[in-house]
């Protein structure tokens, strides 16, 4: 690797993810990231039944090799690419997992279900996988950063988009690839990635997250063959970044590297559905309780919200489950009408309901200024009152986050839901204690569905 090579960011990146050690984390961001892996469970299990995740297990396995890893939630088993693939649907599919704000992209999917692929087929420790779980964490939020705003406002599906690079060096961490092959790891993944917004509410999103798991555990696997890629792939005159971004902000690859970890920053719902959402469930449900506020009551609401808010939810005549997840008009009628948002109120039964009962007209006001945790609310009753309320920072936000009870609260419940019969607190506690097991496909085993 020559002088001018090293100065590249992306290169800067690749070499921190290959001579990243688990003594190099600090103890912080390692539980974060043990909060983040028992948080991808709950809601690998409650996307583990879902018919999109059935038509594909159904339509993938005859192409599948030998079995050598676990579906989350689901007796069958599957290659590793199959099992990266399908638990990362399952994992993203209610728009239930984690979230990094700063990008509104979801780290965790793509890089478990890659690494625990990797990890069960080939006897690898828990220790291995929570290092490649922070390692690719971080590059991909990082590449998020250089892309944001642009990126994910452009029509870019950010978890896919930037997860396959997430998968590509969380594996490529755990496989102990050098400075080189990570980079060769990430020019591979680059070109592979894809994922588009015009498939929010629909079974077709799905497959680009899974893509970037399959994908991103392909890049690194080649690289560790000695497959090759582009000198420059992010950084490039026609690099990923460059293509991707306008303008890219490359600095963000590599600004306080090491020392500000931005998998540390990562968030986890308490609703399903899209994150721009919670603080209008929160501030809905504070009024409902506060003035008794019922559906029939209402005549408009008024919402002062990010951007991101109108742009990804304005969605008043939806008619599916799935793209129910994205509709602040449903979600609203759905609050108020049955005082809650859990995965009950996003179903195809519960958008008939709120189209029978009607969704009452909601204006939205822009105001860049504010974060995506954060929403002003005024809803108009029909006898004419104004009811105002504020909320600063969403529950499950960075600056109000879910505490561990509650985060295996959401295992427990959402194992339930689908079903699952397996030992659920025996789980939780092997993830907690991930670094100190010898073969991470232990906890993989116990997540599968007894025949």
């Amino acid at each position: 690797m020559t002088e001018t090579d090293a100065s590249l960011p992306e290169v800067q990146l690749a070499t921190f993810a290959a001579r990243l050690r688990l003594e190099d984390i600090p103890e912080r961001v390692r539980h974060e990231a043990r909060r983040s892996l028992v948080n991808i469970f709950a809601t690998a299990f409650a996307g583990s039944a879902e018919p999109a995740v059935d038509i594909t297990v159904r339509t993938m396995k005859p192409y599948a090799g030998p079995r050598t890893a676990t579906l989350v939630g689901r007796s069958e088993g599957g290659d590793a690419a199959l099992a990266a693939f399908v638990n990362a649907m399952s994992a993203n599919i209610h728009d239930f997992d984690d979230t990094h704000q700063a990008t509104v992209m979801h780290p965790a999917a793509p890089v478990f279900a890659a690494l625990f692929a990797q990890a069960e087929t080939h006897r690898l420790s828990g220790a291995q996988v929570l290092l490649g779980f922070v390692a690719g964490g971080e590059v991909e939020c990082r590449i998020g950063n250089a892309m944001s705003p642009y990126h994910y406002a452009r029509g870019w599906h950010i978890t896919s988009t930037c997860g396959v690079f997430g998968a590509a060096a969380a594996v490529g961490a755990m496989l102990g690839l050098d400075a080189g092959a990570m980079l060769h790891a990430l020019g591979t993944a680059a070109v592979q990635s894809s994922g588009l917004v015009e498939a929010l509410g629909t079974m077709a999103k799905s497959t680009s997250v899974g893509g970037a798991a399959r994908n991103g555990l392909l890049s690194a696997r080649l690289a560790a063959d000695g497959f090759t890629g582009p000198a420059a792939p992010l950084s490039g005159r026609r690099g990923y970044l460059r293509v991707h971004a306008d303008p890219p902000r490359l600095e963000a690859l590599t600004e306080g590297l090491g020392s500000q970890w931005e998998i540390a920053t990562n968030t986890y719902k308490p609703y399903p559905g899209g994150i721009v959402l919670h603080p209008l469930v929160d501030a809905l449900l504070e009024l409902r309780q506060a003035h008794g506020l019922g559906l029939d009551q209402v005549a408009a609401i008024e919402v002062t919200g990010h951007p991101l808010l109108r742009e990804r939810t304005d969605r008043p005549d939806v008619t599916t489950g799935r793209e129910s997840q994205v509709s602040a008009q449903h979600t609203a009628a759905a609050v108020l009408l049955r005082g809650r948002a859990g995965l009950d109120e996003f179903t195809d039964e519960a958008v008939a309901e709120t189209g029978r009962a009607g969704r009452p007209p909601l204006v939205f006001h822009d105001d860049a200024g504010r974060g995506i945790e954060s929403v002003a609310v005024v809803v108009r009753t029909r006898d004419g009152r104004a009811l105002r309320t504020e909320i600063a920072a969403a529950l499950g936000s960075e600056a109000n986050p879910l505490s561990d009870g509650q985060i295996e609260a959401k295992v427990v419940e959402l194992a339930g839901r689908a079903g699952f019969k397996g030992d659920v607190p025996r789980l939780i506690d092997s993830i907690w204690r991930i670094d100190r097991i010898a073969d991470a496909g232990e906890i993989m085993r116990l997540a599968a569905s007894p025949a």
